[in-house]
């Protein structure tokens, strides 16, 4: 998988909902309008000069299109209902910069980017894309944050839930993630080996759906990316708490085409060089996210 500070309720249900920096409404990340980053005419000073770097599309554009699902606060999300913000925004922006150009926001469905990407609908995809050899066979990845996988339930678990036993109980997951393409078929493999009723999926195309699915009481609990877990229970004033610990950490992957290994080793230069003046850990520290910070940039790790 950030300063967000407001919570709404909607029909009895408490959601995330944009505040300043707060987080998108229920089934927030299908605005059609795309958001543009502040104008940079010239590459950012400090660091190598990247600008060369860019694919000519790019270039001749001024701008790289960027595909997000911009329901997944803190990392990325809508304020104001159009606007798209968040850690992942803040921190991609500022590697534009480096390039010289200014970044288009796109809000997607997730399970959507990376198709856009190799279609060239968009130049690059930033949505919190753990990196697995799945997606290094379709795309070049580009590391630049750790995150883990976290569980969440009621506040006292009232269901009694178990992570590492979670047969015949209902949990809520978003569409397209490593949560649910990697991490639930081995445990319901497990129910199934041991005689036990399968894992219930409520699956979501949002992942602040599947949040409000928790709180309304609709799922017994659910699991995502650690720090939107770890956001979730912060915003919804202690009716979620954390259940277990944080697992299978693995770096976040910026989505650029197996056509562009070159841009996106120029990328990793760019990451490189915000970590170099500080940027790129006080990028993380407003959204809370510092300790998922790396030094080890790279393409395809």
């Amino acid at each position: 998988m950030s300063v967000l500070r407001r919570a709404l309720v909607l029909s009895g249900v408490l959601v995330l909902a944009a505040a300043g920096c707060g987080s998108n409404s229920l089934g927030g990340g299908s605005s059609t309008s795309p958001t543009t980053s502040a104008p940079s005419s010239a590459p950012s000073s400090g660091g190598p000069d990247l600008s060369g770097s860019l694919p000519a599309k790019i270039k001749s554009a001024g701008k790289i299109v960027v595909g997000v699902d911009a329901s997944y606060p803190p990392n990325e999300f809508l304020q104001g209902g159009k606007t798209v913000v968040g850690m992942d925004v803040d921190l991609f922006n500022a590697v534009a910069q480096k390039f010289g150009v200014t970044v288009e926001w796109q809000p997607a469905g997730f399970d959507t980017i990376i198709t856009g990407v190799q279609g060239g609908k968009y130049d690059v995809g930033v949505s919190s894309f753990t990196i697995n050899d799945k997606r290094k066979q379709q795309v070049n990845m580009v590391s630049y944050f750790n995150a883990g996988t976290l569980w969440a339930t009621a506040k006292g678990n009232p269901k009694g839930i178990n992570a590492d036993d979670a047969c015949g109980k209902t949990v809520a997951v978003q569409k397209g993630t490593t949560q649910l393409e990697d991490d639930m078929p081995k445990r319901q493999a497990a129910c199934k080996a041991a005689g036990k009723p399968e894992i219930k999926l409520v699956v979501r195309e949002k992942q602040d759906q599947a949040t409000a699915d928790l709180v309304a009481g609709k799922a017994d609990a659910m699991l995502a990316d650690s720090p939107v877990v770890l956001y979730a229970i912060k915003q919804t004033n202690g009716q979620l708490e954390q259940l277990g610990d944080i697992y299978d950490a693995a770096p976040y992957g910026y989505v650029v085409p197996k056509s562009e290994t070159a841009f996106a080793q120029a990328i990793t230069e760019a990451l490189k060089s915000l970590d170099s003046e500080g940027t790129y850990k006080s990028t993380l520290q407003k959204w809370n996210n510092d300790s998922g910070a790396i030094t080890d940039f790279a393409v395809n790790p």
